[in-house]
């Protein structure tokens, strides 16, 4: 998709080494189904016990990944997902509040990847306020 000045806009973004590496060492993922590239479609597999996702946020795949990390949660395993603070979706109300722990960040994540010129940079701050959800293994399910 380009922007008015022509210019393409992605999605492609990769969490900061510090925020991953956080959680990391919280909730030791074994598996991550929507890196950046993949060369597989992370909504056709079964995932792992702990999962990290940071889903394009895009309005196609940003909600398949939630839905996904739901149902996954229900079989038991924990799934650790960065998105934006869309406080007022249905997603949000249904799925997230009443079952999941919430960690609201604190200020804009300056994200990794390529800006509309094609250049590389580790700045790039989101459009929106992030939130940190967390679908605990261990907590039960309603």
């Amino acid at each position: 998709m380009k922007n008015r000045d022509g210019l393409v806009n992605n999605d492609n973004w990769e969490t900061p080494d510090w925020l991953y590496k956080q959680l990391d060492n919280e909730f030791h993922f074994d598996f991550d189904p929507c890196p950046l590239n993949a060369d597989f479609d992370g909504l056709s597999l079964e995932w792992g016990k702990s999962n990290f996702v940071n889903p394009p946020y895009n309005r196609k795949d940003k909600p398949k990944f939630i839905q996904k990390a739901y149902e996954q949660w229900k079989k038991g395993k924990t799934c650790v997902l960065l998105i934006p603070a869309a406080t007022g979706t249905k997603q949000f109300h249904e799925l997230i509040l009443p079952n999941a722990e919430i960690r609201f960040l604190k200020g804009r994540v300056a994200f990794k990847g390529y800006n509309t010129k094609g250049e590389y940079t580790t700045k790039n701050k989101g459009k929106h306020d992030s939130m940190i959800v967390i679908f605990h293994s261990n907590k039960s399910i309603k």
